[in-house]
Order: C-alpha cells, then structure tokens, then sequence
C-alpha cells in the first residue's frame, strides 16, 4: 500500500497545485504562523541579563532543562518569552482525557458531540493557565537563584515574568489552534516540529566541532549519523504498518436490483497512538523537575535536590519512567480514539461482519483482542525509538536532537503534513471533475 508522500509525487502534479488556491493560502498561514512563533523564541524576557543566562545555561549538566530547550525551539537557552512553548497545554489535554475516563459527568460532556468538545477545550483552556503560572514561577524563582542573570530580583521580577510566560503559552496555544482550523496539519505538533528542525543544522555542526576538537571519536559520530538514518527508516516502516482485518458485505436488494457481495478492509494502524505518547510522557516528566528546581535550595542536600538527581537524563529511573509513561499513554491514547464497540455497532448496522465472527458483541471482543495485540507491538515500537538513542546519546554526550523522541516527532509530522496536503489536492482535483462534468451537462 502506498503511501501518501508516494501517492502525492506519482498522482499530483505542478499544475494541480498551482490551481489549488485554497490548499496554497492554507500552506503559507501556517509558514506564516510558523515564522511568529521562531521570532518569539528570540524575543527575551524583560529584566533578564541574556548573556549572564547563556553562560549559566551552558554551564550546567545535560538534563531535562537540555530536552525542555529542544522543544521549545531553543527559547530557554534564550530566556524567552515562549520559554515554557506549548508543554503546559500538551500536559493539560492530557489531565482533561485522563479526567474525562474516571469522571462521569465530564465523560458525559465528552458524548455531546461538538458542543462538548467546545466545553472540554474550555476547560483544557483553563487548565492550561494554572498549569503555566505554576511553571512560570517556578522558573521565575531558579533565576532569582542563579547569581547575575535577573537585573533587578524581586516581587516585580515575578510577576512580569509570570505574566510574559503565560501570556506566551496562551498566544502558542492560540496560535497552534489557528494552524489546525486554518492551516495544514495539528498546531501544537507543527509547532514543536519547527522548534526542533530549527536547532538541527546548530546540533550537527556542534556535533561536527566536537569531533574536529577530539571530544567526540569519529567512529561513534559515524555511527550516530547511520543510527539515525536506520530510524528514521524504521520509523517510517512501522508508521505505515497496518493490520487490515477482512469485512464481508453480502448480497442486497433494492428495489429489482439486485447488488452483489462486497469485500473490504477494515485497516487498523499498528501505532495508534502516533506521536503523541512520547509527547506527552516528556511533558510530564517536566514537572517533577519543575517542582523540585521550584523548592530546591541551592548549595543543599535535600529531598528535591535528590528527585532533580535522579531523574537527570539517562538516569534509569528517568528511562524506566519515560518508557512506562510512553506505553501508558500508548493503550489510553488508542483506547481514546478508537472505539471496538462502536465500530463493531456501524459493522453490524451496515450488514458487514467480519468472516467467521457474530456481528456485534463477539466482533467487538475480537478486534478489541486484534487492537490490544498490534498496540502491545506499537507501545515496544514507541520504546525501543525513544529509549535506545537516548542511552547512546547520554553515553556520546551528544546533543538531544538525534534522540529518538526528535526523530519520530519530525518523521511522524511530515507524514501527517503530507497526507494533508494529499487529502486536499484530491479533493481539488474531484472539485474540478464535478465543475466540468457540470458544464458539459449544461452544454449538451
């Protein structure tokens, strides 16, 4: 089966999409959108010494601050005002689903259709601001205690920077909400993607000097330029995976006619998930650091310092948490989007079933049981990309954007953006088709 980057270079040519005003106007809002969100990563926070923070900033050991700053696009380096990006909104989607599945009337919300979607994103809107004010203070407070880098420590420092990180969440959220309604593919994944590409070219040639200095061997530089293509590659094999389960239409009647049975394919997506459960166990992994960077005396030995230590970067018990966080979110996250007994109900409504299955209740069982096994093989999938480059990158003290996290995040929103652009030049073209079938009726 081809996918949509093959069928889109076979089937699309220059002349469709010079014609597809809509699909152009979508492609450059979101580059537009794109370029807002770089130059706000360069736009610093008011009362910060920019130079002082750098300094301090690469002073310290790699850590989760090291990942934090490749999600946000390298603002945290710069002390930005969107230094916090769009985690706190990631982390709170995922608090409102794990909500909604435990919490009854909010699972009642959730099956009015539109209008509940609307109140659920209200109410992740909310959440969100907490969320951002509890980071953004707790970052407010790290720089009063890293000496040189705030002009003027005090009340007036934490406020202004609470409301400049907020304000700045807020305006990513809205604008990665603008991306998804007006643009091409999902805002907040798109935004993270271009914070990441951006800081490639930097990473490599970081890489390329430590290697030049003999920091790095170029043996192991070798072998993480073909481990990443290796992934890359292998990212993309599993992406387009599918477990196509076969459906049976028998024969109907309507009217005098009689239509003959038809055979299709019901395709289930070996990763369900896609990118999101790495998105969002790196998200949370930030706030036990948050909250321990938030209590943390400097110069002290205490229990925050001991939870900052442990769950540093390529530490096992950061490893054993993000691997349990990326398969958990791996089943919820299907589980979420895809519903056995609803499909199994529109099977059976249709007068499909699946050969040598009752419809209804024993076609739910059977591919609730086909889904748990293919998700078993997605979850390992998911774990063995994020984990294995992460420990090669925490021995080789390399940089964080050859990590597996990075490589699926870029792979797996260019496929998305992709099968996008596919899905609107198809329509386009059938546009057309219709347009000219029209006109030869009217001729003739």
């Amino acid at each position: 089966m081809a996918s949509a980057a093959e069928q889109l270079a076979a089937n699309v040519n220059f002349s469709a999409f010079s014609k597809a005003d809509e699909l152009k106007k979508r492609i450059w809002f979101t580059l537009g959108a794109l370029i807002v969100y770089r130059l706000g990563t360069y736009v610093p926070l008011p009362g910060i010494d920019p130079d002082a923070f750098a300094k301090s900033f690469f002073g310290q050991s790699k850590g989760v601050l090291e990942l934090f700053n490749m999600f946000a696009g390298g603002a945290v380096q710069r002390s930005a005002i969107f230094a916090l990006n769009i985690m706190p909104y990631i982390s709170a989607s995922i608090i409102i689903q794990l909500l909604t599945t435990v919490i009854p009337s909010l699972e009642q919300v959730k099956k009015e259709g539109e209008q509940g979607r609307k109140v659920l994103n209200q109410y992740t809107r909310y959440l969100t601001v907490i969320l951002a004010t509890f980071q953004a203070y707790g970052m407010a407070i790290g720089l009063e205690g890293q000496q040189g880098v705030v002009t003027e420590p005090g009340l007036f420092f934490r406020l202004t920077t609470v409301v400049t990180l907020v304000g700045g969440t807020m305006f990513l959220m809205w604008l990665g909400e603008q991306i998804t309604s007006r643009g091409i593919g999902n805002g907040s994944s798109l935004i993270i993607f271009a914070g990441i590409v951006a800081a490639f070219p930097a990473a490599v040639l970081s890489t390329l000097e430590l290697g030049k200095q003999g920091a790095i061997s170029t043996g192991i530089i070798l072998g993480v330029i073909a481990m990443s293509f290796f992934v890359i590659a292998f990212i993309v094999y599993m992406e387009r995976a599918q477990r196509r389960l076969l459906i049976t239409y028998p024969k109907r009647q309507h009217g005098n006619r009689v239509y003959e049975g038809q055979t299709s394919f019901l395709p289930l997506k070996l990763n369900t998930a896609g990118v999101i459960p790495p998105i969002f166990a790196s998200s949370l992994l930030l706030l036990p650091t948050t909250i321990a960077n938030f209590y943390q005396t400097q110069g002290t030995d205490n229990i925050f310092a001991t939870i900052s230590a442990y769950f540093g970067h390529g530490r096992p018990l950061y490893m054993l948490s993000y691997v349990g966080l990326i398969v958990f979110f791996a089943f919820f996250y299907t589980a979420i989007v895809f519903n056995p007994t609803e499909t199994a109900d529109n099977l059976k409504k249709h007068g499909g079933f699946i050969p040598g299955i009752r419809p209804g209740e024993r076609t739910s069982k059977f591919i609730d049981d086909v889904l748990m096994r293919i998700t078993v093989l997605g979850a390992a999938y998911l774990a063995v990309i994020c984990l294995l480059p992460e420990m090669l990158i925490s021995y080789a003290n390399l940089p964080f954007y050859f990590g597996g996290t990075s490589l699926l995040i870029v792979v797996s929103v260019t496929m998305d953006t992709v099968a996008q652009i596919h899905g609107h030049l198809q329509a386009h073209q059938y546009e057309g088709l219709i347009r000219k079938t029209k006109l030869r009726g009217r001729r003739k």
